[in-house]
């Protein structure tokens, strides 16, 4: 069984001898190639240069090749980049939008989800690039953030600490909050059927600020823009939603048409594949703080997860968020020894 065929075995929560394995942003700063890299081009130009981007993409399943899956090297704010809105990295931390969202003739002067596709011509080209140099051995996953996530960037006008302003539309002018999450919505279709072209063989969708929305709008402000984004999707193909600090809407999210539901480590996954409907899997969700440590902690949790979830059909083993720029080789290393030699 190839390492793709595995992983789409777990998506239809066929049994298996053990999970498949990737790690949220499992290309980056703890690889040396990773820096040796990013010392010559930007991050952005990393992102926009199909040759670059495949690299990178296949950077840790060279040193790594127990890894079941390839992530496209991009970001989710190449969608609010398409539609007009430009994005950078702050000097100390964060993001910062060209520009915030700030009335409704912004909003409207929007470029058209059309356009998307076009513009971001370049993320098709890596991924083509990619399906030819992973010749069906591996899974190669695309991915974008959540409507809700891109909204909190464009109308906050970066990264925030407390998303006053999308909160405040979202409350006190429904109408214009639902013009822009309409409007986001459509472009990731666009954006997402795209990447099915060009040989995705499943979706991610992060939902990194799902969690600092009340519990009971939830549903409002990001999970119905999610359901819709599904539904334009072909039928059965493969979307793992992931929503960070949403545990209580974890059940809603299983009856998105997603067909895995990624979880953050702060849930009991055993407890969540419980809860969750038979023919939708769970992902994760190791701590990513664990791969600063050391291999034997690495290799006491990783193991500790696995046997919790012993007999489960349908998991693919993940962290339960990004991994840090901090993590070690050797730990990383041990994560991936124990997960593929579990049995």
């Amino acid at each position: 069984m190839t390492s793709r065929e595995r992983f789409l075995a777990a998506c239809a929560c066929t049994p298996l001898d053990r999970p498949p394995l990737w790690v949220m942003r499992q290309a980056g700063r703890y690889l040396p190639e990773y820096r040796a890299l990013k010392a010559k081009s930007s991050f952005l130009e990393m992102v926009r240069t199909p040759a670059l981007a495949t690299e990178v993409t296949l950077q840790p399943l060279r040193r790594f090749p127990g890894i079941d899956a390839a992530i496209l090297f991009s970001d989710i704010l190449v969608i609010p980049e398409a539609l007009g809105q430009s994005y950078k990295f702050r000097d100390n931390g964060g993001i910062a939008m060209e520009y915030r969202l700030d009335t409704r003739a912004q909003i409207d002067a929007l470029a058209p989800a059309a356009a998307v596709p076009d513009r971001l011509a370049y993320v098709a080209e890596t991924l083509a690039l990619l399906k030819k140099e992973l010749a069906g051995q591996k899974m190669l996953l695309g991915f974008g953030g959540s409507p809700w996530t891109l909204a909190t960037y464009m109308v906050e006008g970066g990264s925030s600490e407390d998303f006053e302003r999308i909160k405040q539309l979202f409350y006190t002018d429904r109408a214009t909050f639902d013009a822009l999450l309409e409007k986001i919505t459509t472009a990731l279709i666009a954006y997402f059927q795209m990447q099915i072209r060009a040989g995705a063989d499943a979706i991610q969708i992060f939902d990194s600020w799902g969690g600092i929305i009340a519990g009971p709008d939830y549903g409002a402000a990001s999970l119905k823009w999610i359901r819709t984004i599904i539904e334009a999707l072909p039928k059965n193909f493969p979307v793992i939603l992931y929503a960070k600090g949403t545990s209580p809407q974890l059940t809603d999210q299983a009856f998105t048409g997603a067909r895995v539901v990624s979880v953050d480590w702060t849930c009991d996954i055993a407890v969540v594949r419980r809860i969750l409907p038979g023919n939708v899997a769970v992902q994760g969700n190791l701590d990513p703080v664990l791969l600063n440590t050391t291999p034997a902690i690495v290799r006491h949790e990783t193991t500790r997860l696995l046997d919790s979830m012993r007999g489960a059909h349908g998991h693919i083993f993940n962290l339960g968020h990004g991994i840090m720029p901090h993590a070690k080789l050797e730990c990383m290393q041990a994560l991936i020894d124990t997960v593929t030699g579990w049995h």
